[in-house]
């Protein structure tokens, strides 16, 4: 099997206080492109915080990570930041787009923080992945002008915008209705088994859960099983 897009090894975090609190604990994957991942657990048994570290948002306590074959745990916060926008894309349960900003700008502005396209470029692919989501319609409205669904379309094809290999999403159908998130649940699996990529996400849904090619499931901030 070709390397792994991701890989952890006994990935731990933890928080510092009077109460120590660990929110991962020893955690080992590896995910390869083309693969859909589903996490899954009950609320408060470390999804998210497992998703933000593979996502590189937040440092590991203890433990090894490699993102394409680059050791990540002993990069400089610079170094860090640009490998996260060049390589990770993030779909998150709130869309989370800039509400200033139109359809079109806002999938712009991951490309501009790169700064690897001229303009032209820019606006040119971030229309072929609006139009590839059945936004073509909606480039000049405002994130108030969409519905939860167009939203979340949006803020796929801004995760997609420097081209990532890995995609992370936390619950991306979580505030969705139910034709919007199936269609929200093709577009994941379409962008792992038709075009190579790497999908992680994070659910409660078990229908959604039930698409992936297998499932990671958590108690207590430990990998349980698969």
């Amino acid at each position: 099997m070709t390397e792994a897009v991701i890989e952890a090894q006994r990935l731990t975090r933890r928080l510092a206080g009077e109460v120590t609190v660990t929110l991962v604990e020893e955690a080992s994957l590896a995910v390869h492109g083309g693969e859909f991942v589903a996490i899954t657990g009950a609320s408060g048994s470390g999804k998210s915080s497992l998703l933000y570290l593979l996502g590189l948002l937040d440092r590991p306590t203890s433990g090894r990570m490699w993102l394409r074959g680059h050791e990540t745990t002993t990069l400089e916060e610079d170094a860090l930041a640009e490998l996260r926008l060049a390589e990770v894309g993030f779909v998150f349960q709130f869309h989370f787009l800039l509400p200033e900003f139109s359809a079109i700008e806002n999938v712009m502005l991951p490309m501009q923080r790169r700064g690897r396209l001229r303009q032209g470029e820019i606006e040119a692919r971030a229309m072929e992945l609006l139009e590839s989501f059945g936004l073509a319609g909606e480039t000049k409205k405002l994130p108030r002008q969409l519905s939860g669904g167009q939203s979340q379309r949006v803020a796929i094809a801004r995760a997609l915008a420097n081209d990532p290999l890995l995609i992370l999403a936390d619950e991306p159908t979580g505030n969705l209705d139910t034709a919007a998130s199936a269609n929200v649940q093709r577009i994941l699996t379409d962008l792992a088994h038709d075009y190579g990529r790497a999908v992680i996400v994070v659910t409660h849904d078990r229908d959604f859960a039930a698409a992936a090619d297998y499932v990671i499931v958590m108690s207590d901030g430990r990998i349980r099983g698969e």
